[in-house]
């Protein structure tokens, strides 16, 4: 089953947004650190290296342990050269993954994040791409309604 289904891809916007340098605790917010302090630009925060960038969403809790959940938005660099550790998004055969890629000697795996699933060897007759490496990952909090 693929565990990734593609967005779009992104340009650059250009846009800041307010920074607070103080950290916001997750009990009692203090008043007194409503101040602005500089401002963030998301294509530097998210690494945007538009038009190399795209959206990517998952599918499946099989990276949770990495912290993509189902229904989070990936943001996938194709410039990137994939290395052992990274998480990609793969294409074996036809079919798109979004997992760990690990070197076990001279075999390339891509790995779950979740026991649930197993590793997935890759062998000599697999055909391997790699669309990007996934660099951050973007969750809604705000409930629908």
């Amino acid at each position: 089953m693929p565990t990734a289904k593609f967005i779009c891809s992104l340009d650059p916007s250009n846009t800041t947004l307010p920074l607070f340098l103080d950290r916001v605790p997750a009990g009692f917010a203090s008043p007194a650190q409503d101040y602005l302090e500089a401002r963030l630009s998301l294509d530097e925060l998210l690494e945007i290296n538009a038009p190399q960038t795209f959206i990517a969403r998952a599918i499946g809790d099989s990276m949770i342990g990495a912290g993509i959940f189902d229904g989070d938005l990936m943001i996938v660099d194709k410039s990137k050269d994939a290395k052992h550790g990274h998480i990609v998004i793969a294409c074996i055969n036809g079919e798109h993954f979004v997992k760990r890629l690990e070197k076990e000697g001279e075999t390339w795996v891509l790995k779950s994040e979740s026991p649930k699933y197993p590793p997935r060897y890759i062998m000599e007759a697999d055909e391997l791409r790699i669309w990007g490496v996934v660099g951050n990952s973007v969750r809604r909090h705000l409930c629908h309604g």
